[in-house]
């Protein structure tokens, strides 16, 4: 059974950081790929940062990159979203999905973590 949790998430003010982590169990990230969605209340949910393994590419939403960072560790079996320069518009529950590969049809999902940059 695969599972995925994520945790970080909470109120800072625009400017600060935030890193989101994403626990899996049931499937190797290392092996995976794994992507941070968000989604704001009522729109529509968005790819923010996609990490493809095992060869390491990232892609990023055009509003996150240079700000954003995706990165995983292999022995612990998480995946990290590093977000600086936070700004108002990044507000919005973030999730965690993986799936096998690439070409896989399933994928899995976490419950999400709330992010609200200012108040």
């Amino acid at each position: 059974q695969v599972q995925l949790v994520e945790s970080g998430g909470g109120l800072v003010e625009p400017g600060e950081s935030l890193r989101l982590s994403c626990a899996g169990s049931g499937l190797t990230f290392s092996h995976s790929v794994v992507t941070w969605y968000r989604q704001v209340a009522g729109g529509e949910r968005e790819l923010v940062a996609r990490l493809i393994s095992p060869l390491g590419d990232r892609d990023y939403a055009d509003s996150v990159k240079g700000r954003f960072t995706i990165s995983g560790d292999g022995a612990k079996n998480w995946v990290y979203l590093q977000m600086n320069s936070l700004k108002p518009e990044d507000t919005a529950v973030y999730y965690c999905a993986a799936r096998r590969s690439i070409d896989a049809r399933e994928e899995y999902w976490g419950q999400g973590t709330r992010v609200t940059v200012g108040s």
